[in-house]
């Protein structure tokens, strides 16, 4: 990674919002962006989600209870976020978070548009009918 210059978005605040599982994060050029958990989780910038190449990304799906546990400094450049799926391996880089609020509402239609391609949904999947069928009691 590149190392930080006058042009790296520099963050003066990150707040995490539990309730309403919101990353509040504001930057010195004045910015400030509202990332929800989910669109974080979504856009992760780990292999697991991206691949390890164009092409390769992988569609995340039931995702809308997304909850960040963690938020862990990386140095002066970045944060890892830790989720309560398990999801903990993506380094968001200030550049990146900055990328993301930038363009949340672009990132987020191509997340939605992505999903209702493959039939899929922001719903976390319920176990199938008869899934856990009732068996006699032993005796």
């Amino acid at each position: 990674m590149a190392g930080l210059d006058q042009a790296t978005p520099q963050p003066t605040e990150i707040k995490l919002h539990q309730k309403s599982r919101l990353l509040e994060i504001a930057f010195a050029d004045g910015s400030r962006f509202n990332l929800p958990c989910e669109f974080l989780r979504v856009y992760s910038p780990s292999a697991e989600v991206r691949g390890h190449g164009p092409g390769q990304e992988v569609l995340q799906i039931g995702k809308i209870d997304a909850e960040i546990t963690q938020v862990e400094p990386v140095g002066t450049y970045a944060v890892n976020l830790a989720f309560a799926d398990g999801h903990n391996t993506g380094i968001y880089s200030w550049v990146y978070l900055y990328e993301l609020g930038t363009q949340q509402t672009t990132l987020w239609e191509r997340y939605l548009e992505r999903l209702k391609e493959a039939g899929a949904s922001r719903e976390p999947t319920s176990p199938m009918p008869g899934a856990f069928e009732h068996r006699p009691k032993s005796k």
